[in-house]
């Protein structure tokens, strides 16, 4: 049929639900959001729905600004980071030049490029699965990079950022921050420096409401304004009352997300030397997930494995340098001690 568009599309993990399952798919936090955002939903007024939601979205600008010291004007909010993803990709990779970004990181980046007819460039992870920044100066339409990345769950540093922003002042670098909360410094600091660099945060790992949909870009308000644009040219009103609503007590109930990220880092490393004790191998994660693998055993059977137990993790079987790899979401203490029982006797049972 003419004028039909051929896309293949994302592929999200799976979203089972069974009683009792131990869901690790898809990063999720394990932790409920927090009593501030329980009370705003007890009590919204059901009013405020007749009404379209705000346009600007003010409210969460102000909020965010002051957590990290900008202006609302510094912000774009979005029904959730994909929605900014998108938005990002429409207004600053318009270049025949191609965008770049990893071979191994978020698979939207290049169905986006693809939707949007953007030319690009997959750039291969060194053998340690790392970014290598050198490799990201050539002549090039832009740059988006996952810090942390995923499904690795490696971190660069700040340096590492600040030379990609260097040696490529003439396009916008995006930097994705979905998991910043569970790693080090943000790239927040370099955006006095570097005018081009445009950061995206989200609302769903750190702050527990990945069903909520928020997200948003942090940037030159130059930049943003472009951004904005490109919103109102699709919905204006993308982000409804109550998730406006919701998402300003969760800025503000700091206290509670941090105590909660810092319980998942533990976990996070309690499970990563326990897995290292029966024969796994972690990368050093720098997020709410762990990469593994197993030199003696076919990651895909234990994969299955583990579904049998309703345990859901992630396995990747059409990204070559990860068929033997599994991502596993960090859960609580609780989940992820049955979890490492699980894989302890299994690799009894193959072993013995």
């Amino acid at each position: 049929m003419k004028g039909i568009r051929n896309i293949t599309p994302y592929v999200p993990g799976e979203q089972p639900n069974y009683p009792d399952m131990i869901k690790l798919n898809t990063n999720e936090n394990p932790y409920p959001p927090s009593p501030t955002v329980a009370t705003v939903l007890k009590h919204f007024d059901a009013e405020q729905l007749k009404r379209y939601s705000s346009v600007d979205n003010l409210a969460l600008k102000t909020v965010l600004g002051g957590k990290h010291g900008l202006s609302p004007d510094h912000f774009l909010i979005g029904n959730g980071s994909d929605e900014v993803l998108a938005f990002c990709f429409l207004a600053f990779f318009n270049s025949s030049d191609p965008i770049l970004f990893p071979d191994i990181t978020y698979g939207f980046y290049k169905v986006w490029a693809e939707l949007f007819k953007i030319p690009f460039k997959e750039l291969p992870l060194n053998n340690a699965f790392e970014v290598n920044c050198n490799d990201y100066i050539q002549l090039n339409g832009g740059i988006i990079i996952a810090n942390p990345n995923a499904p690795t769950g490696l971190f660069k540093p700040l340096s590492e950022i600040e030379k990609l922003l260097q040696k490529n002042q003439d396009v916008i670098v995006i930097i994705d921050e979905a998991y910043i909360d569970f790693a080090d410094q943000s790239a927040v600091s370099l955006l006095d420096k570097y005018p081009n660099l445009i950061i995206i945060r989200t609302f769903s790992k750190s702050r527990s409401l990945a069903g909520l949909r928020i997200g948003y870009a942090i940037g030159n308000p130059e930049y943003v304004k472009i951004v904005e644009s490109i919103k109102s040219s699709f919905n204006p009103y993308s982000v409804d009352v109550l998730a406006e609503n919701i998402a300003v007590a969760a800025v503000y109930d700091e206290e509670y997300y941090l105590g909660i990220t810092a319980e998942i880092c533990k976990t996070r490393d309690w499970f990563s030397k326990k897995i290292e004790e029966i024969g796994f191998h972690s990368l050093e994660s720098k997020t709410n997930f762990l990469l593994l693998t197993h030199p003696e055993l076919v990651i895909e059977e234990l994969y299955h494995y583990l579904e049998t137990k309703d345990v859901f993790v992630r396995y990747f079987p059409k990204i070559e340098r990860l068929s033997n790899y599994l991502r596993i979401s960090i859960g609580t203490q609780e989940d992820m001690e049955i979890v490492y029982q699980l894989m302890a006797d299994y690799i009894w049972k193959k072993t013995t």
